[in-house]
């Protein structure tokens, strides 16, 4: 017996989902498991997803499926915080750093799922109360940041009760390890494992001697104190301006452990995400390859064809086998690899290694169907 009975749906408010809602549905339905969703989320797509609030959606889900980029992610974590409800991320659209799978993989990974054959990360988050009295919960970070035509954000650091360092800089920052590659990154501040347990404290553009960044463990107090010389500064958290911040305020920040749970398969380390999207000096990508030290593997676990660059998944070739033929669905590659013919390399060895094995090919990917009309040398590959 499979362990989910409901699915809950999270949509990117803007991208289309339609192809991903309808997969989750008809997996579902061959199941018997309930899908359901935010009424103003699926009312945009033609479902059968029931429609709940957001309460219900986390009490009766015993999976959540993020579908969207790392907005709609932090989104999904913020909506079961503190619950054990656990979340699958699922990239549609641009490539997103915090979910797991891509839409090709999905079928494959709610299958997976549902036959315990995965892992749980748990993710810290931190809370604050604004200055009119709401709480707020962030995953990523919480950041003091000047506001245009006011002066800098002037901070003091008090950990434990204690006056530590003051900051004077663009913004103050206290950011998760989950979001230590997000704006503390772009700070200056360093690449933090998830499965951390601290807070990352950066100042961003730092005009004060002191810049160096501090890692807290979550047993900590922590305190942002607005100093005198200080302009008003927006509060924003991850990324959303929530209230604003005037000279003397104090703002007290408390970690919350095991805040949230994500799904992981083990398939790409949370390094090689970090390495693939923030194009990390020194990797591969940075370096001078040549594309004929690309090697195109065929990693049949998970229904694609891989091409390799010094060590590392430069691009992919999503296939579905159907018995008697093989169906090309979908070419992507890193943008930090593109313009070398990568996606070449993928499609070739797809249709060669088609025509060694005498399999018909169904060329459902736009880039292969173009290909085979540029490339007559693939002729003779039997087409569906």
């Amino acid at each position: 017996m499979g362990m989910i009975n409901v699915v809950g749906l999270v949509l990117h408010p803007r991208r289309d989902c339609g192809s991903a809602v309808d997969t989750i549905v008809k997996w579902a339905a061959a199941r018997g498991v309930t899908v359901l969703g935010l009424p103003d989320e699926i009312t945009r797509i033609d479902c059968t997803a029931v429609p709940v609030s957001a309460r219900e959606l986390v009490e009766r889900s015993g999976l959540l499926v993020s579908l969207g980029g790392d907005g709609t992610m932090l989104r999904t974590m913020r909506l079961v915080e503190g619950g054990k409800t656990p979340v699958l991320g699922v990239n549609v659209g641009r490539l997103g750093f915090l979910a797991e799978v891509d839409l090709p993989d999905l079928r494959g990974a709610l299958s997976s799922i549902d036959e315990h054959s995965y892992r749980i990360e748990s993710r810290t988050a931190v809370k604050t109360t604004l200055p009119d009295g709401r709480t707020v919960t962030a995953f990523n970070d919480i950041a003091l940041v000047r506001v245009p035509g006011h002066g800098l954000a002037a901070v003091g650091i008090r950990v434990e009760g204690k006056r530590f360092v003051n900051y004077a800089a663009d913004a103050v920052l206290v950011a998760t390890p989950t979001g230590s590659t997000a704006y503390s990154f772009s700070a200056g501040g360093p690449i933090v494992s998830p499965n951390v347990e601290g807070l990352i404290v950066s100042a961003a553009a730092a005009h004060s001697s002191f810049n160096r960044s501090l890692v807290l463990d979550t047993s900590e107090q922590l305190c942002l104190d607005v100093l005198p010389t200080s302009g008003r500064l927006a509060i924003e958290v991850d990324g959303i301006i929530e209230g604003y911040a005037e000279a003397g305020a104090a703002i007290e920040i408390t970690p919350v452990p095991a805040a949230a749970q994500v799904i992981r398969f083990g398939r790409t380390s949370f390094y090689e995400r970090a390495r693939r999207k923030l194009r990390v000096e020194g990797s591969a990508q940075a370096g001078d390859w040549d594309v004929g030290d690309a090697v195109v593997v065929d990693s049949f676990e998970q229904a694609r064809y891989e091409v390799v660059v010094g060590g590392e998944v430069a691009g992919m070739l999503h296939y579905r086998r159907h018995g008697d033929r093989i169906e090309l669905l979908h070419t992507e590659v890193d943008q930090a690899f593109s313009g070398r013919g990568l996606a070449g390399r993928l499609a070739a060895a797809a249709l060669a290694d088609a025509r060694s094995r005498a399999v018909p090919v169904e060329a459902g990917c736009p880039f292969v169907a173009g290909y085979l009309e540029r490339h007559p040398e693939f002729n003779d590959v039997e087409l569906r």
